[in-house]
């Protein structure tokens, strides 16, 4: 799988864009505040609706226009072309020329990994962090996911409305109740499920970039013990005081855990940058490994952060991308991609919200 084509309008500091890639590594180099972070947030968002710098529409728009346009084409199991537009009053999605109905229709045609400085959010952030991660890993692999994720967000939203009015309808609160009972509790597996075969993952990419200096577990901590019903039931008095709901999958943690010590509270900076690090390295890995193809990696200036000794740990990530005709797009201020890669790069000079390819280099 890789984005063949890209084309911007009105995004960021693009004004117009358009740029043919091929598979295989793509550096882009350039100075601060030139476009190389948009880029690969244009790439991310036409792979997940979503910007991995936790920002909205609005602040995509490039400064003086009413809306921006992203426009991809992408060669995997067939050649798919994929568009979005988004302005305040106006949002268009499609897929082959036609409008998405459903988002499962939709995510999964282009599959994105992307390794930024918001991940060091991952360990030190709200578990919050932690759950849209493991949220978008499963919606990645699993197919039903997403629909599940869907439900439940709506019954729980319903829920908390019920329990929010003056006057709580007991029959409308118990309808909804059992819809996030069933849904909820489905989820809970899925996420049970999952982290036993993930968390290997992540322990061997923390090992290989850390070089073995601590040892990381990590562990799945649902919010719901044994019986989501009854946990719920029991919590009632307390919902009536909060006006929310107390318990259920939106409550889970994911916790991370170096020499068994909650990394958050005990972790050095530069350990909870390599622990996030290893995350994403898992992510790509694990969705790789259940589609048989690796995603596109978007690596934004994280060889930066990291000592050479440490950087080495990305190397067989990035090797395996290699082998399997994969694509990384990598932003650099300065060429410290490790030469040990030994594969052929193209290289792209980003300036003020242009692009233009240099050379391949050795």
């Amino acid at each position: 799988m890789h984005l063949t084509r890209l084309r911007l309008r009105s995004f960021r500091n693009y004004g117009r864009l358009e740029a043919e890639f091929g598979p295989g590594f793509h550096v882009l180099l350039g100075g601060n505040a030139q476009g190389k972070t948009n880029l690969l947030e244009a790439i991310y968002l036409l792979a997940t609706l979503r910007s991995f710098r936790g920002v909205g529409g609005a602040q995509m728009v490039r400064h003086g226009d009413k809306g921006y346009f992203v426009g991809g084409q992408v060669l995997g199991q067939g050649a798919h072309a994929m568009r979005m537009y988004w302005s305040p009053s106006e949002r268009r999605l499609s897929l082959d020329g036609q409008p998405v109905r459903k988002l499962t229709d939709y995510l999964g045609t282009l599959r994105a990994v992307v390794f930024c400085t918001e991940d060091l959010q991952l360990v030190k952030g709200p578990g919050t962090r932690r759950r849209r991660f493991l949220d978008l890993l499963l919606a990645q692999t699993d197919a039903g996911y997403l629909p599940l994720l869907q439900r439940y967000t709506r019954a729980l939203r319903s829920r908390n409305l019920v329990l929010k009015a003056r006057l709580v309808d007991e029959a409308l609160l118990e309808s909804f109740t059992r819809d996030v009972v069933g849904v909820g509790t489905q989820l809970t597996q899925l996420r049970r499920e999952l982290v036993p075969r993930f968390s290997p993952l992540v322990r061997l990419a923390y090992r290989r970039i850390a070089h073995g200096a601590e040892e990381l577990r990590v562990e799945y901590r649902p919010s719901v013990k044994q019986d989501f019903a009854v946990e719920l039931a029991q919590a009632r008095g307390r919902e009536r005081t909060y006006r929310t709901t107390l318990v259920g999958p939106h409550r889970d943690e994911l916790q991370l855990l170096l020499d068994d010590r909650p990394a958050v509270q005990y972790g050095s900076e530069g350990q909870k940058r390599t622990l996030a690090i290893a995350l994403k390295t898992a992510q790509a890995e694990y969705v790789g490994g259940r589609h048989g193809t690796p995603p596109v990696l978007l690596i934004d200036d994280v060889m930066g952060e990291l000592d050479a000794r440490r950087r080495q740990g990305l190397l067989p990530l990035l090797e395996r991308a290699h082998q399997a005709s994969g694509q990384v797009f990598m932003t650099c201020t300065e060429v410290n991609w490790p030469e040990e890669l030994g594969s052929r790069l193209q290289r792209w000079e980003v300036k003020a919200g242009t692009i233009e390819a240099d050379r391949l280099v050795r």
